[in-house]
């Protein structure tokens, strides 16, 4: 399992560097939403919805939603986009606090979960094409969020394993603790940090860039306990397994797609 993970992790990570700092936004976009889209097919797996019909039909729909949103131009609308995903996230933190809510399999919660899913995924899409097509530092400032949010996982693995012992939310993730967060947040802190002083003189512009990253990082925790979530009241391991050793496309990119919204939010009120 180890081995297949280190294998395709030194086979993507190179990919989506490249993808992400030397594609056009155009074909940037395109491919983001086809990730994005299986996303969403794992996540009507997820829920679980049983009938695959239900699944091509709620996939084809957040197709057409983005391409919608691509035709009226994302820039005149990603404003209500990041408030809908600001809502949407604290009333996920709300939801996590009380895990028990729609654990219950039936059509009024599959129906709930569907449209959170959509709350999840297309606010994270327009992000982040949104973020790539900025300004001419837009692909780097896209990459460094991400570098953000690999970081803050990674972190929260190593000192999780070394010093966990405070259980984070023991109902639906036993293995996560607050020393996992610790060590995640101050990865990613450093890396804000450094990125901070090499993108920009300006000490005031490192401070705000790090508060951002920071408030971003924290958000992504959310979006991994969602999932976890999900997993737990569907009795379901991985969200697919099309990544050999790192299972499906949701369990790569949970904490990245609450982390997109805030981070743009953040850097747009913050005016970076």
């Amino acid at each position: 399992m180890l081995k297949a993970r280190l294998i395709s992790a030194a086979i993507l990570v190179p990919l989506v560097v490249c993808g992400v700092l030397f594609l056009s936004t155009p074909v940037f976009s395109a491919i983001l939403a086809t990730i994005m889209l299986l996303a969403a097919w794992e996540w009507s797996h997820l829920i679980p919805v049983e009938h695959t019909v239900v699944r091509v039909i709620y996939t084809l729909a957040m197709a057409a939603l983005m391409w919608m949103l691509w035709q009226a131009g994302l820039s005149q609308l990603v404003f209500p986009l990041l408030l809908l995903a600001m809502i949407w996230w604290l009333c996920a933190l709300f939801w996590l606090s009380r895990p028990q809510l729609c654990a219950v399999h039936s059509a009024l919660n599959v129906n709930l979960k569907l449209f959170a899913g959509t709350l999840v995924i297309l606010p994270a899409w327009a992000a982040l094409v949104t973020l790539h097509s900025g300004s001419e530092r837009g692909p780097i400032l896209t990459l460094m969020m991400m570098v953000l949010v690999w970081l803050a996982d990674s972190g929260a693995y190593f000192a999780g394993r070394q010093w966990g012992k405070t259980k984070l939310a023991p109902a639906i993730s036993p293995g996560k603790t607050w020393e996992g967060v610790y060590g995640g947040l101050f990865s990613s802190l450093v890396f804000a940090a450094i990125a901070g002083m090499l993108f920009s003189e300006s000490v005031r512009w490192t401070l705000m860039f790090m508060l951002v990253a920071g408030i971003a990082v924290l958000f992504s925790v959310a979006g991994d306990l969602l999932e976890s979530l999900m997993k737990r009241h569907s009795g379901i391991k991985d969200s697919g397994n099309i990544i050999p050793g790192h299972g499906g496309i949701f369990d790569r990119i949970d904490g990245l797609v609450a982390a997109a919204p805030v981070f743009l939010a953040g850097y747009l009120w913050l005016d970076l």
